[in-house]
């Protein structure tokens, strides 16, 4: 039975793939002082290689640069970089090629990009909703090693707010409209003539992951493949002027015909495995609502949990739906780093990770 107090120089060994972008420094932020994983090696573009990583990254984050890390020079993503963790923060242009690669070699891909989500033999892993989808890592064909691929941020936060009602009332319909903070373009981002005083009603390839996603991440396992849940998404994204923090206006209709009250406390109770397993990114409370009509906002309520729940509120009847009601959650913690490394916390308490 493996250890899960480890000694500094015991802890799992963990790669960045992409270290210098914005999921890549909060990759580095937060694993920096993990209690299960140490970084060990740093990919860049080519122009950065063999650069000290503090003088190759333009530095974005809340907290101060690691110091143990800002030394760290910056390597070529090649499947010979000491880890036993690859964690991808890739360009989508060069995922495909990069992560499979990885994987053939041994590693296990915690990818954030959009290269293996729909894979068929890939799990689109939100930890506290589908941990029986890591049954897929049995029949992928990667020589060695394995890939897990963390879902869109948008779709984390929408499944994570339907799986409890999903479970308990079955749902037919859905609409949503997301306004969608600047950090989920990445940086340097949306310019800023762009995005000031503006809202951008359409972001490219977004709505096809909402629309697609969460049926995955809801889907039953069953005898090596998952089968999609069966309802109909229709997204609408759009762009809008904050800097983090992902803002959903949800439009359902359920199966049966539950109260209000009855919705509430299905998000109130909504509990999984992850509580037993004492995962240190877990929440305690995945989900939180609120009954305040102007509730959740990004101003107030991303930073929920260490950013790692999903704020719900402003619950109320729909004139052409069942129900409609707001989601807001952080789409660089939850939605991307601290997102990934809670599904590697998962696979190592799982014993997918051998160490």
């Amino acid at each position: 039975m493996l250890n899960f107090d480890f000694q500094y120089r015991d802890r799992i060994p963990v790669a960045i793939l992409g270290a210098t972008g914005a999921v890549g420094q909060r990759l580095v932020a937060m694993l920096a002082e993990h209690p299960w994983f140490r970084i060990v090696s740093l990919t860049a573009s080519e122009a950065n290689i063999g650069k000290k990583y503090t003088e190759a990254v333009q530095w974005t984050q809340p907290s101060p640069l690691p110091a143990a890390v800002a030394s760290m020079q910056l390597q070529r993503g090649e499947p010979s970089i000491e880890g036993v963790i690859a964690f991808s923060a890739l360009d989508s242009s060069v995922a495909y090629e990069v992560e499979s690669a990885f994987a053939e070699n041994g590693y296990i891909v915690v990818s954030n990009t959009s290269a293996y989500r729909m894979d068929c033999t890939v799990p689109l892993l939100v930890p506290e909703i589908n941990s029986s989808h890591l049954e897929l890592l049995k029949i992928q064909k990667f020589k060695k090693g394995k890939i897990v691929a963390k879902p869109n941020c948008t779709a984390i936060a929408l499944s994570l707010a339907l799986k409890p009602l999903y479970d308990t009332f079955g749902i037919s319909a859905l609409h949503v409209m997301t306004m969608q903070s600047i950090s989920g373009a990445g940086f340097p981002g949306v310019p800023s003539l762009s995005i000031l005083g503006n809202v951008i009603p359409y972001i490219q390839g977004e709505e096809e992951k909402v629309e697609t996603e969460p049926l995955k991440i809801l889907g039953k396992y069953d005898s090596l493949q998952v089968i999609p849940a069966s309802f109909a998404i229709s997204a609408m994204t759009n762009r809008v002027p904050v800097i983090d923090g992902h803002t959903l206006c949800v439009s359902i209709k359920l199966k049966n015909k539950p109260l209000k009250e009855d919705l509430i406390l299905a998000w109130e109770t909504f509990t999984s495995e992850l509580k037993m397993l004492h995962l240190p990114s877990a929440p305690e409370k995945p989900l939180v609502y609120f009954s305040q009509k102007d509730y959740p906002q990004p101003k107030f309520h991303i930073d929920l949990e260490r950013g790692m729940a999903v704020a719900i509120g402003g619950l109320r009847p729909c004139p052409h739906l069942d129900y409609k009601f707001t989601i807001c959650s952080n789409n660089v913690v939850r939605g991307a780093a601290g997102g990934a490394i809670l599904s590697a916390e998962l696979l190592l308490k799982k014993g997918h990770i051998y160490w």
